[in-house]
């Protein structure tokens, strides 16, 4: 029988998550018989370092870790060392690009460098699945291939996706699920984070563990995966417009949590806040109501989220200028003054300033109206600066550039 404490314990901890198999009761009997034998769960996170910076869709499981770190349970963070070199096919719909062992390693301490400021990376146990998934010889390696079927490995939507459509499916990707699950073997993990699109994988880790002789085989919990500020498909650095990463400034953190559509308020506020059930559920009503404007509850939101990163007096700074800019329509006080862009196209001039990352996102930047000059709209493509003084360039809601004629 599990006792109440736990019981809340858990209902707290699966807030926002999916528990499986057994939900909050089976999460509920590991925090007991943990407490009881006074053995810290250990929690496992797998990451792989395919890019070197992480955004707040990545916190929000971040955010769920430091939950059990605080109640004392040791967190494994696994660096993706031979999984990264593979590459997961999750949600893919084309053989993901591998990795080499230098890139790995540099994203990787990269990583850290952001982890650090969600959890207590000193407490963790960090650890590289090359150490053991390397070292398995051919023998071990077909053993572990020979504990799932085909037939399983198809039940994955991505790759009966690629099947009915006829695109390639190389062997290899088959080995990702099968590494990712061999980890949890490795290191004895009790829970398993990951995302919904992680589903697969981490349901796989029970099945492994179960055959290697583990009794009570790791808890999976998932949690949902975020929308970029566009509010149409998940925060992902393939969508860079719509992203907001950990190394933005206090300034563009701001400014993009501000733009999301007030649709997702609540989500925003539910995953990636530490707001109260009551505060939320405050939030909910004023939202349906309509009886406060919903650029009020996202300042607070874009306040609070800012002011994790970056410090209460960056988020200050970052919504006092937000006011200015964009109420008052003032401009920013510390706008960059560039030279050496007279007689040149306002798609390269975008493009240099790293405004855009190239000439097509800038010319749909132009298309949509989203370039101004001295606060006159351009939207012509083949638009010269024929400076004579300086002009105010600003591209989207929050990039300006000074530019002058020297």
């Amino acid at each position: 029988m599990v006792r109440q404490e736990f019981m809340e314990q858990a209902a707290k901890l699966a807030r926002s998550t999916e528990v499986l198999p057994g939900g909050v009761e089976e999460l509920a009997s590991k925090l007991q018989h943990a407490s009881d034998t006074n053995t810290a769960l250990r929690v496992k996170l797998g990451m792989d370092p395919t890019r070197p910076d992480l955004h707040l869709g990545h916190t929000v499981v971040l955010r769920k870790l430091r939950e059990f770190q605080n109640l004392g349970h040791k967190i494994v963070l696994i660096v993706g060392g031979a999984t990264a070199m593979v590459g997961d096919p999750s949600g893919k719909s084309e053989t993901r690009p591998s990795l080499t062992k230098e890139q790995v390693e540099e994203n990787a301490e990269s990583y850290f460098e952001q982890i650090s400021k969600v959890i207590d990376v000193s407490k963790a146990e960090v650890v590289n699945n090359a150490d053991w998934l390397h070292k398995l010889n051919f023998i071990e390696l077909l053993q572990l291939a020979g504990k799932i079927t085909v037939a399983q490995m198809m039940t994955r939507d991505d790759f009966a996706k690629r099947y009915r459509e006829g695109k390639p499916i190389s062997v290899h990707e088959f080995f990702y699920p099968l590494m990712q699950a061999y980890d949890s073997v490795a290191i004895d993990a009790d829970i398993e984070f990951g995302g919904t699109d992680q589903r697969f994988n981490t349901l796989l880790g029970r099945d492994i563990q179960a055959a290697y002789g583990k009794k009570y085989p790791q808890l999976v919990m998932l949690l949902p995966l975020i929308e970029g500020t566009d509010g149409l498909v998940k925060m992902s650095k393939t969508y860079p417009e719509h992203c907001i990463s950990l190394t933005d400034s206090a300034k563009d953190m701001f400014g993009k949590l501000m733009s999301i559509p007030d649709a997702l308020i609540l989500k925003y506020s539910e995953l990636l806040t530490d707001f109260s059930p009551e505060e939320l559920k405050e939030i909910e009503t004023d939202l349906n109501s309509g009886s406060v404007n919903p650029r009020d509850i996202k300042l607070k939101l874009a306040f609070t989220v800012t002011g994790e990163y970056h410090g209460k007096q960056e988020a200050q700074n970052a919504q006092d200028e937000f006011i200015n800019v964009f109420s008052n329509k003032g401009l920013p006080e510390d706008i960059p003054e560039i030279s050496g862009k007279k007689g040149k196209n306002i798609l390269d001039v975008l493009v240099e300033l790293e405004f855009v990352q190239s000439r097509s996102e800038a010319k749909r930047l132009l298309q949509g109206g989203g370039v101004k000059v001295d606060n006159e709209k351009i939207t012509a493509p083949d638009y010269i600066f024929n400076l004579n003084d300086s002009v105010i360039l600003q591209a989207g809601k929050r990039k300006f550039a000074k530019l002058v004629n020297k």
